[in-house]
């Protein structure tokens, strides 16, 4: 996009074929995306989408609309500009009514952060290492009514803890939390595909309330009361999920990939019962079934990542071309550095770490693997 002052907004439509030329770089594309029939996506994220004239290039239009002093307090607010200016805006743009007409789903946006800790049921889909810069900036909107459902997986980075406890460290040890968790890709849960999951809290009533409020006849939910064990199997598989991409990306078959999942799920267990967790929850849907989910799907963002190390790609580089925030990366460095302070055999979990941080081969992390001295399966 393109920089533009409070008053150049006033003259935006005049900009049009500038716009244009920043989402497509030639005028066949538009009519190319159109024809090609598949199940990629664009999103255009425009605030003057119709004045643009790019709303022509879409097949769906999703219209975010607020009464009229909200929108002018906001841009008085956001812009550093007087209401006059801030009216001449807003009287450049189309108004709610002519948007509403040409939207297939509007969306009010009258509220504040205010308004929405009066909710009683706050999600939390934050990536772990920002959730708790998140919870300081808004804390004093929390009361002791808000009951917190995670959906985020990972260990915070120094302190190597886990969310749940990244939550009690900042708003108290009394508060309402419960973990969703579970082999869940976004893409298949959006199109209702039938999904299984686990609620978790170390309450059994919310956990179960939970449940009831998630439940559908395409969404199962199952109730569990170990918080910690089902918090570890989400955080860990992130990372098992890496190695497995990594052995897909070197060329490697089913049979490293099988061995990886079974060791890995071993190194599961070690986790859980140092931490005094329930090692059957790995055999569930926090462990096993997130771990075959995200080892053995594109959808996976960790996967993915491993399959491009594994084919030459550095961290940085493989995380540049997946564009998006890739929670195992960092808890694989949290999961290492907890091992050492606890003495915890996680050998799968290490070699990923020297790959990632240390620049190790992934090859010579399967001959460190498969040269390890002889021992019992279990």
């Amino acid at each position: 996009m393109f920089p533009l002052s409070s008053e150049d907004r006033v003259n935006f439509c005049s900009c049009q074929p500038l716009l244009f030329n920043t989402v497509f770089r030639s005028p066949s594309q538009s009519k190319e995306l159109k024809e090609k029939n598949t199940d990629e996506v664009i999103i255009f994220d425009v605030p003057l989408l119709f004045e643009s004239g790019i709303d022509k290039f879409c097949n769906k239009i999703l219209v975010i609309i607020s009464d009229y002093e909200v929108q002018l307090n906001r841009i008085v607010e956001r812009d550093k500009i007087n209401r006059e200016l801030a009216e001449k805006i807003i009287k450049s743009q189309l108004s709610n009514e002519e948007r509403i007409k040409k939207a297939d789903v509007v969306i009010e946006n009258n509220s504040n952060l205010e308004d929405l800790f009066k909710n009683k049921y706050i999600i939390n889909g934050i990536p772990t290492q920002s959730i708790r810069s998140v919870i300081k900036k808004f804390k004093h909107y929390i009361s002791s009514d808000n009951v917190f459902i995670n959906l985020a997986k990972g260990i915070e980075l120094g302190s190597h803890k886990r969310i749940s406890e990244v939550f009690c460290d900042e708003l108290g040890d009394d508060i309402s939390f419960a973990v969703l968790s579970g082999p869940s890709h976004a893409e298949e849960v959006i199109k209702k595909m039938p999904t299984a999951v686990v609620a978790a809290s170390s309450d059994i009533n919310l956990s179960k309330d939970v449940q009831k409020l998630f439940n559908s006849d395409w969404f199962r939910v199952y109730s569990s009361t170990d918080l910690i064990g089902v918090e570890l199997g989400g955080a860990i598989k992130n990372t098992l999920a890496f190695g497995i991409g990594m052995l897909d990306g070197l060329g490697y078959g089913d049979n490293t990939k099988a061995a990886v999942i079974t060791r890995g799920i071993h190194e599961m267990n070690r986790l859980l019962i140092s931490y005094d967790a329930n090692p059957n929850t790995i055999n569930g849907l926090a462990g096993v079934g997130d771990l075959i989910v995200t080892s053995t799907s594109l959808n996976s963002r960790n996967y993915r990542t491993g399959l491009l190390i594994g084919k030459g790609y550095s961290m940085e580089d493989a995380v540049d071309k997946i564009q998006m925030v890739v929670e195992g990366i960092p808890t694989t460095k949290a999961l290492y550095q907890l091992s050492l302070e606890n003495d915890i055999d996680l050998p799968i979990t290490l070699e990923i770490y020297k790959v990632l941080y240390e620049n190790k081969n992934p090859i010579d992390s399967v001959s460190s693997l498969m040269g390890r001295s002889l021992k019992s399966e279990f």
